[in-house]
């Protein structure tokens, strides 16, 4: 029989396995993955660095991305056909704001059993693209066609996998979901890049000049665009009734980005008989994140209301 100084040392002995089991359990959960083999329309520009912005060796917002990619968040409890959201972080299409509406957000959607993913999507510059006008979505299109390809082995359902964008994020994720069937790059893939539905948090979605985010507008677009693509771009007027049901959130108080823009997006689905949801909080401004203060701090709480409505 062993004494009590070997079980204590045994059981030590285990736990420290079973420590170190959970620990790099929870280090491979994580992956990040590169969107693309060959980036599509690039233009190589050796002296175009990406710019990093790390706070306690923690990544909080980037700018000059040339090199997109995908970061892979799963939930700690692995299920079957779970439903799993991209994530596009804002930044007036100049910098990702990449903590505070990426990894945070992830972490969010995580602990409600959603698998997450954040974009490091290409910001659009003449330096490295042929056309800038649409690298930001080659990249929201590739990445939801990813995400869909490989559903059976990250346990997703194929059918329940959405788009999520903040401030100039949101007009990506809304780009994606009225641009979803426009061939902006050569695909062999017959994957369907249109998300099953939207989670608009304080969106630009126009391009309109009277209500647009004029940075996101000269960023995207140029300094004088057509109108044709002003028209193009501003998603209020390319939806269908085959654009994805929508979940909107904005502040009346936003001078950033107007509320007009959500308010504009939700007639437009109404009128195309899509199923969505706008709620105008009072106060709260602009890129607030998850919501720390003021009416709209509860928006993640209706919004978690409205994915378990949709059976999400």
């Amino acid at each position: 029989m062993k004494n009590p100084k070997q079980l204590i040392t045994v059981k030590s002995f285990l736990s420290m396995i079973l420590f170190f089991g959970i620990a790099n359990q929870s280090q491979a959960q994580n992956q990040v993955i590169p969107l693309w083999k060959t980036i599509p329309q690039e233009i190589k520009a050796p002296d175009y660095k990406e710019k990093e912005n790390l706070k306690d060796g923690k990544l909080e917002s980037t700018s000059q991305v040339s090199i997109p990619t995908l970061s892979i968040f799963f939930t700690k409890e692995i299920k079957q056909n779970q439903t799993a959201v991209i994530i596009l972080p804002g930044g007036g299409y100049s910098h990702l704001a990449y903590d505070k509406e990426g990894t945070k957000v992830a972490e969010w959607l995580n602990s409600k059993g959603i698998v997450a993913f954040v974009l490091k999507y290409r910001l659009p510059s003449d330096l490295i693209m042929t056309n800038k006008t649409v690298g930001p979505l080659q990249d929201a299109q590739e990445a939801m066609r990813i995400v869909r390809l490989n559903a059976a082995k990250w346990n997703i359902d194929p059918n329940k996998i959405g788009i999520m964008g903040f401030s100039a994020g949101g007009h990506l994720a809304s780009t994606l979901s009225t641009h979803y069937d426009e061939r902006v790059y050569e695909t062999s893939s017959k994957i369907s890049a249109r998300p099953d539905f939207s989670l608009l948090i304080y969106p630009v979605i126009s391009m309109e000049n009277d209500i647009t985010h004029k940075g996101s507008q000269t960023n995207l677009l140029g300094n004088n665009p057509s109108q044709t693509l002003i028209d193009s771009f501003s998603n209020e007027k390319m939806v269908t009734a085959q654009t994805p049901p929508a979940f909107i959130i904005h502040t009346t108080d936003d001078t950033v980005v107007l509320p007009e823009n959500s308010i504009n997006y939700y007639l437009a689905l109404k009128k195309n008989g899509v199923t969505s949801e706008l709620h105008l909080y009072e106060k709260g401004g602009h890129g607030f994140g998850l919501g720390l203060q003021d009416t709209s701090k509860f928006w993640t709480r209706d919004c978690e209301e409205w994915l378990k409505a949709h059976g999400l």
